[in-house]
């Protein structure tokens, strides 16, 4: 009886739609290099396209679609022009510890054999010039080559973006997609298990983290990004509950699955010498710190600000370092298990007393209803809008600050590109959150705000949201133009201003079948939309624009604003 096969294209996309990944959504755009390619996710049950309308808006969804789903995405750019467009994206995917396989059609190995003078390339016949170049943003390169060890490549491929949290580039030639290769490889589950811990190094970190919880009479647990994005979050929480150590997290960790901004030990957001003074003084106070998947970047530390005790054991997804001692291969999630399940743990936290926690009352802000809508009113008055469950994502600038004192209800989940701070990300990325949050529940509500000068940068991804239907909330912050620019510097220069759109009108141009718009001004206006029933259902596409004073802004961006000026003038 002859072998069952299946081409090696399909192969890719059924192995992506296997569990634990449970891919059911592909972003990209199509070129005539992986025309043939895209053919195949038609062939994938539980499968579809999403059809992008530009490759760095692709890349951008692919990133959110990843985080919510806390597993991979998948990209398909075509060659040269395709796969350049998304690398902004790929950029910060790789930055930011985010899984995205991204995979370009490219020539056919005979093409480049013969070295041809094809469209998109550079016309001098390197065809591994743009692989080359992906090399810095991605894991890995990986070019299929031969039929026999193609589908070892393509699940290499996977394995390595999965375990590894980080963009990896697979280049699949046009000749290669209809290559038949036997089905009965799909029936060996992929090997994505973590590489174990160096047993001996674990074992002294198990033994140094325990004898410095013995000895701590403060102790606190500062959960950052990595946490998150390297599956820890649940070890993170049991490690709360098992110690009743008080806890922290950064802005890049605000929304971590698992993570409850109503836990009894929960102070707050820590932000360095941005913090509110009462968790500023419970983790600079703190003897110990254990931190968890730090992403040490300026604007998550108050521009370096942070002020720790001595004694501070960093957990990272690859290392782990007590003090000034690293202990490379000891990684974050299997050393946490081991540190819960050690039988010294209670010994060594037998002697610990909880000190009460003063949180920082995040008083709501009384405005009166016929004035403005100010910036410190809206971020309060949002944590009682929000709900379990919900998605929330917020541009650089007014909103990624802002957020920071609204209170998340248990399982928000939120997306904040602190790191790498590309204006416009948040767009593309509330796309794949919101392609992702509905195919995990279709009454999940995915949220944006972002500004309106953010929004004039990847606002055609709206288009793509209506044409697939999807239902999410754009909350559009018109404040005339790029106010966290203008803070850095610049406040009155041409170059931070734009043309004010008629957002109404915009999305109209689209044809949307089930969309509604609102622009409100004044305090009832919003109050008005936070308390009605219907607009708290998701059910359709809904923008809000949200106008604003020019200059209005969040406190920390205020003074986060003028440290980002003062080190841009430092020789």
């Amino acid at each position: 009886m002859p072998q069952e096969t299946i081409t090696l294209g399909r192969y890719l996309f059924e192995r992506l739609v296997q569990k634990p990944l449970d891919i059911n959504t592909i972003f990209g755009v199509p070129g005539d290099f992986n025309l043939t390619l895209l053919d195949k996710i038609y062939e994938v049950e539980n499968l579809k396209w999403a059809g992008n309308v530009n490759e760095l808006n692709a890349a951008y969804a692919a990133d959110g679609y990843s985080r919510v789903k806390h597993s991979l995405s998948c990209l398909v750019t075509t060659f040269g022009v395709g796969e350049l467009s998304a690398f902004n994206g790929l950029a910060g995917s790789y930055a930011e510890h985010v899984g995205v396989l991204s995979v370009v059609g490219i020539p056919s190995i005979d093409s480049q054999q013969k070295q041809l003078l094809l469209h998109h390339t550079l016309g001098n016949g390197d065809f591994t010039v743009f692989e080359r170049m992906t090399s810095n943003i991605t894991q890995t390169t990986i070019v299929l080559k031969d039929a026999h060890n193609a589908p070892d490549e393509i699940d290499r491929a996977i394995r390595e973006a999965y375990i590894n949290q980080r963009p990896v580039y697979l280049g699949f030639p046009s000749n290669m997609v209809s290559v038949e290769v036997p089905a009965d490889r799909l029936k060996t589950p992929l090997d994505l298990s973590l590489p174990k811990n160096d047993e001996d190094a674990q074992n002294e970190v198990v033994e140094r983290v325990l004898e410095l919880i013995s000895k701590a009479k403060d102790p606190v647990i500062l959960i950052d990004a990595c946490c998150g994005r390297h599956d820890s979050t649940k070890e993170a929480r049991r490690l709360i509950d098992t110690t009743n150590f008080k806890f922290a997290v950064t802005p890049l960790a605000k929304g971590s699955t698992n993570i409850d901004e109503s836990h009894e030990r929960f102070t707050g957001i820590y932000v360095g010498s941005l913090s509110y003074p009462e968790v500023k003084s419970a983790v600079e106070s703190s003897d110990l710190v254990l931190s968890l998947g730090a992403l040490l970047s300026d604007f998550n530390t108050g521009s370096f600000s942070y002020s720790l005790q001595s004694n501070v054991v960093e957990f990272h997804s690859d290392y782990t370092k007590i003090r000034n001692a690293n202990y490379p291969n000891v990684r974050m999630k299997e050393v946490l298990n081991k540190i819960l399940e050690s039988p010294n743990l209670k010994q060594s936290i037998s002697h610990f007393k909880p000190s009460s926690i003063t949180k920082d009352p995040f008083p709501e802000v009384k405005q009166d209803p016929e004035s403005k809508i100010s910036q410190q009113w809206l971020w309060t008055r949002l944590s009682k809008w929000l709900k379990p469950g919900d998605t929330v994502i917020t541009e650089t600038g007014t909103s990624s600050f802002g957020i920071i004192q609204t209170r998340f209800p248990e399982n928000v989940f939120g997306i904040s590109q602190v790191l790498w701070g590309s204006i416009g990300y948040s767009v593309g990325a509330t796309y794949g959150a919101v392609a992702a949050a509905e195919e995990l529940n279709p009454e999940k509500r995915t949220i944006l705000f972002v500004g309106d000068g953010s929004l004039q940068l990847t606002a055609q991804e709206l288009s793509a949201m209506i044409r697939a239907e999807n239902k999410p909330y754009i909350f559009v912050l018109n404040n005339k133009g790029f106010t966290i620019e203008k803070l850095i510097h610049g406040p009155k220069a041409h170059y931070n201003q734009i043309q004010p759109w008629d957002h109404a009108k915009f999305i109209e141009s689209f044809n949307p079948k089930n969309a509604e718009t609102h622009s409100v001004h004044k305090v009832k206006d919003l109050e008005n939309l936070f308390n009605d029933a219907k607009f708290a259902k998701s059910d359709k596409f809904r923008l809000i624009e949200i106008n604003l004073e020019e200059m209005d802004a969040p406190i920390n961006l205020i003074e986060q604003a003028k440290l980002s000026e003062k080190a841009n003038a430092q020789n």
